[in-house]
């Protein structure tokens, strides 16, 4: 965003403020639109001092053309094949349209480079907002990030700020619960099957069952960590499973960071001829409403992903004038 300095009659840029003040452009950005609630009042002060020694200006002009923009709100979804990904989808579709609002939605198959050509898609359609359901590390999210563009990120914090606007659970309480259901049933020894994706969600799921099993006293030798290469948790659970079925002493129970990791790893389990849950036991994370059809073996910390809807669409409204809807936790269960 440009404005014109009335001192200097040059153009002063949101980074020559952040330049002068000390901080990042995304922190500029912020204050300058009203968002002040992550600042400290010395930081904010001081951006307001770089402000007036500049003349910075904010582009009205800029600023009505985006708020003439449609009606259409873009969703970025990694895998719609992932029937909680669609659910959040379909429910976010529901919400907005209430609220007198158009969704496009699109599929970035978990590639940056489809990521960000969407990106600049919607932005070229001068989309109102866009929603990550999912986002991953791409040169342009990176860059309208540091620039102080404003998205909404939904179970995949950004990667590129973590403070962003977020709706989600508590990732890291969802991998506790599953560890102290482990150690209430006196399951030993154990696994986690993740994905290699370094995803917030991702992470903290893993860190929280570990973080729970290291206090219990578990020691490392009875913890399996494992993963497979690609996006295709199906793949990834059948590929990691087999470090299972080879295993000298074989794990009595794992967690599988998503349902479908953990349906992957069912079938290379029963190929390999063990029962599940009789042999082993499989807990998943999303608790995809087709499980008592299609998993009734599957144990999963259930997320309210048809809920998520109005509450994305509360945190973009919040977002639309000029608030910053912070982090939005849902709760989950498990069972």
């Amino acid at each position: 965003m440009r404005g014109t300095s009335t001192k200097s009659g040059s153009r002063a840029s949101l980074a020559e403020v952040a330049d002068r003040a000390g901080v990042s452009i995304s922190t500029v950005s912020r204050i300058v639109n009203g968002i002040v609630g992550r600042a400290s009042a010395e930081t904010v002060a001081r951006v307001r001092q770089a402000v007036d020694e500049l003349g910075y200006r904010p582009d009205r002009i800029g600023r009505a053309m985006r708020q003439r923009q449609s009606n259409v709100v873009a969703l970025l979804a990694p895998n719609l094949a992932n029937p909680a990904m669609s659910t959040i989808a379909a429910s976010t579709e529901e919400a907005l349209r209430r609220v007198g609002h158009v969704m496009v939605l699109c599929d970035t198959h978990d590639r940056a480079d489809l990521q960000d050509e969407y990106l600049a898609a919607m932005a070229a359609q001068l989309v109102r907002s866009v929603i990550f359901l999912g986002a991953v590390a791409s040169p342009a999210l990176r860059a309208a990030s540091e620039a102080g563009e404003v998205f909404l990120f939904v179970n995949r914090r950004n990667p590129h700020d973590e403070r962003a606007p977020f709706v989600g659970i508590d990732n890291r309480g969802a991998g506790a619960a599953v560890a102290a259901h482990f150690l209430a049933n006196g399951h030993a020894p154990l696994a986690v099957i993740h994905s290699d994706h370094s995803s917030s969600a991702v992470r903290d799921r893993t860190y929280g069952f570990i973080d729970v099993l290291t206090k219990a006293g578990i020691a490392p030798e009875m913890l399996m960590r494992l993963s497979a290469p690609g996006d295709d948790h199906l793949d990834i659970g059948y590929q990691a499973a087999a470090a299972i079925v080879a295993a000298p002493q074989r794990p009595r129970a794992v967690l599988c960071t998503s349902d479908l990791i953990a349906y992957g790893a069912h079938r290379l389990l029963t190929e390999a001829g063990l029962a599940v849950p009789d042999d082993v036991v499989l807990v998943g994370i999303d608790g995809n409403p087709i499980n008592p059809w299609l998993a009734p073996w599957l144990s999963s910390v259930v997320i309210p992903y048809e809920d998520y809807g109005p509450v994305i669409v509360d945190s973009l409204e919040r977002i639309w004038a000029g608030e910053d809807p912070g982090e939005r936790l849902l709760p989950y269960a498990f069972g």
